[in-house]
């Protein structure tokens, strides 16, 4: 397969090309000319996306444990240019963790869908106070054998777990921890010494920055200033109702190629407006704006990664640093970037075309045309 007369997003900019494939590439760049299987017509080639933080979509949950949830899921990430997602569950009790561990496991990637590149743990080892949407009931202590049924209940498929590093028994949990997953800093009230702290003894990650954490503050700099100074990669949700347009450009002028663009999904994603659940909790979508129910507690969010990629470039971040972004930096944190992430001759052909206005004309997994 070849896709010619392109703008193929290589080495964190666009050169004029192609790209050749089977189930993985062969070559790439302005070498590959001429013929071609598919004339891109002057558009972009990226590489697939991967969102490593969603919950949720089109009325089905990770955290529900139901294959047929997960195949439905997957095809509707695919469609949209998301070719790899890490199912991401919400802070339940074990046993409903463990169903949902299984399930995963046990998936099987359809022709047309995404393909799971692991497990991300958002709960349940939070702060109470920055608990957010997550179920207070179902809250527990950092519990480094509790992780570890769970990494085995999903076949070692945890790739990410997140955690409040001023809980008691945080620090010693992040070092064994982090030996298995990423560990992320999020749900949190930590001040700046608890989270480098954190993030000396492993802790490499920060969930969806800003939410759920205190502030920025000039005498009072907490995780957000922590993950900078660590280098550590940061996730940022850009559907322009949990972070200012402004902060956008701020967030992505301090921790450049270390930003991870997120979706953050529930099951609202791809609905109308409407009451649903969260992690056993009521939310109430209104305008795209997803909340607890009878509360202004912002949910997640109801976009599909490439509708935030969009938004993102709308707000002012380069289009090579929001496919980055979504692509490279995401598969980095889970440690699959050398199959995933970037075209480069040997990783999985997992492609996304897009004409000049960001809109997706077709998308490839394996090589294989699925929309």
């Amino acid at each position: 397969m070849r896709i010619v007369n392109a703008r193929v997003f290589l080495d964190g900019a666009f050169v004029s090309g192609g790209v050749a494939f089977a189930r993985r590439v062969t070559a790439v760049g302005p070498a590959v000319t001429g013929p071609g299987d598919l004339d891109a017509e002057g558009g972009y080639v990226i590489p697939g996306l991967i969102d490593i933080h969603t919950h949720a979509a089109v009325g089905e949950d990770a955290s529900d444990g139901r294959a047929e949830g997960l195949t439905i899921l997957s095809r509707y990430y695919a469609a949209g240019g998301v070719t790899s997602w890490c199912p991401t569950t919400m802070t339940l009790k074990e046993p409903e963790l463990t169903q949902a561990m299984h399930a995963i496991r046990d998936f099987t990637r359809p022709a047309d869908g995404a393909r799971v590149a692991g497990v991300n743990l958002e709960g349940p080892f939070l702060s109470y106070a920055k608990r957010g949407a997550q179920n207070a009931e179902n809250l527990h202590a950092p519990d480094i054998d509790l992780f570890r049924r769970l990494n085995d209940a999903s076949g070692g498929l945890v790739r990410l777990v997140t955690v409040a590093p001023e809980e008691p028994g945080a620090i010693p949990f992040i070092r064994e921890a982090s030996q298995v997953a990423a560990v992320s800093l999020g749900h949190t009230t930590a001040d700046y010494d608890t989270a480098m702290a954190a993030y000396d003894a492993g802790a490499s990650h920060a969930t969806h920055l800003f939410n759920a954490m205190p502030s920025l503050h000039h005498r009072e700099p907490g995780v957000i200033a922590a993950a900078s100074d660590a280098g550590a990669t940061v996730e940022l949700i850009t559907d322009g109702l949990h972070i200012h347009p402004a902060m956008v450009r701020l967030t992505y002028r301090l921790f450049g190629e270390k930003l991870v663009l997120i979706s953050d999904s529930l099951r609202c994603a791809g609905m109308p407006d409407g009451d649903y659940v969260l992690g056993g909790q009521p939310i109430t979508m209104k305008n795209g704006r997803a909340t607890l129910s009878g509360s202004d507690t912002l949910a997640g969010s109801s976009i599909h990664l490439m509708d935030g990629l969009r938004r993102a470039v709308s707000f002012g971040v380069p289009l090579e640093a929001a496919v980055t972004a979504a692509t490279l930096t995401p598969a980095k944190v889970i440690h699959r970037d050398s199959e995933i992430g970037s075209l480069a001759p040997g990783k999985w052909a997992d492609l996304v075309v897009l004409d000049r206005q960001l809109n997706v004309k077709a998308v490839y997994i394996d090589g294989n045309r699925i929309h």
